[in-house]
């Protein structure tokens, strides 16, 4: 597990384990047998020994560059590792760590807060500088940008976590999108930012697509045109459709009976326009036009 620990909570000392001196009695190093009268020795365990043996046999190792902490040095330990002082130092930035807080992660390498902190963070799109915790920040597309880094490619305003368009690599504000790429709908003139609808290969707002009788949305449904204005299927029948000179009903132009018959002013629906007199069917067909009334060309002659 790593922990951040400040390195000033561990004295820059020598070990308690053994004391360093001058020697002004008679005694022989522990290791080497040599006289340690008048030379500078390190005692250890009740033992004496000359600075070389110590070095050799009872110095702790440096964890960072392996060579034995000697009497004369200064080392760092933490949970029974050593360091040299001036071997004490940020793996990444190589910046001292002595009085300063550090991390042990793993393969023993002691770390910054600050290169901790960095380490794996995601990177800025914009600044390539790493987002760490704390930072307010906007994903897309699994890219990632400091708040005040995700800006208009047009107008460089800072977007933030604000309404945007992506255009290939670039990201528009809704000003700068409508103004370089938006289309106009035909009927207010205005950018269509989302959504929207063609008509004849015009662009409309789906809000301004509507029937002209009942002000209803008909994008996606059944409609009528008629000079330049649009009507739902009810409006047609009830307000602009004709009426059928035999069933009397709005001839809409939709289902049964799309097919319409005309003369003389008067519509049917091609399934009413029949013979009068014995009801047989005439569209597409010869017929008499007699006293307003439709004849097959048998009927007459019986009247």
């Amino acid at each position: 597990m790593n922990e951040i620990v400040l390195a000033s909570n561990f004295k820059r000392r020598w070990p308690s384990s053994y004391t360093v001196g001058t020697m002004s009695e008679r005694f022989d190093c522990h290791y080497c047998r040599d006289p340690l009268h008048g030379k500078k020795y390190v005692q250890k365990e009740g033992r004496h020994c000359c600075v070389k043996c110590f070095e050799k046999f009872c110095a702790n190792t440096c964890i960072e560059c392996k060579k034995p902490i000697g009497a004369d040095s200064k080392e760092l330990h933490f949970k029974n590792r050593y360091w040299h002082d001036n071997c004490f130092r940020c793996f990444k930035c190589y910046a001292s760590l002595v009085n300063e807080p550090f991390m042990l992660k793993e393969n023993n390498k002691v770390w910054c807060s600050s290169c901790s902190a960095t380490e794996g963070a995601n990177k800025c799109k914009g600044c390539f500088k790493a987002i760490v915790a704390g930072d307010q920040n906007v994903e897309y597309k699994k890219s990632f940008w400091h708040k005040e880094c995700f800006t208009c490619s047009q107008c460089k305003q800072v977007i933030g976590t604000g309404n945007f368009f992506p255009k290939g690599e670039d990201i528009y504000c809704v000003s700068c999108h409508e103004h370089k790429f938006a289309k106009l709908c035909v009927k207010c003139k205005k950018a269509i930012t989302s959504g929207g609808l063609t008509y004849q290969e015009q662009p409309w707002h789906s809000e301004c697509f509507i029937c002209t009788g009942c002000s209803k949305q008909i994008g996606g449904k059944h409609f009528t045109a008629v000079e330049d204005q649009f009507y739902c299927v009810e409006c047609y029948k009830t307000k602009v459709a004709k009426k059928c000179a035999g069933c009397k009903n709005p001839i809409t132009g939709f289902g049964k009976g799309s097919t319409v018959v005309s003369h003389e002013g008067q519509s049917w629906h091609d399934y009413c326009f029949k013979c009068t007199k014995c009801s047989r069917p005439l569209a597409n067909r010869r017929f008499v036009y007699h006293n307003e009334k439709i004849y097959c060309a048998d009927c007459p002659h019986r009247l």
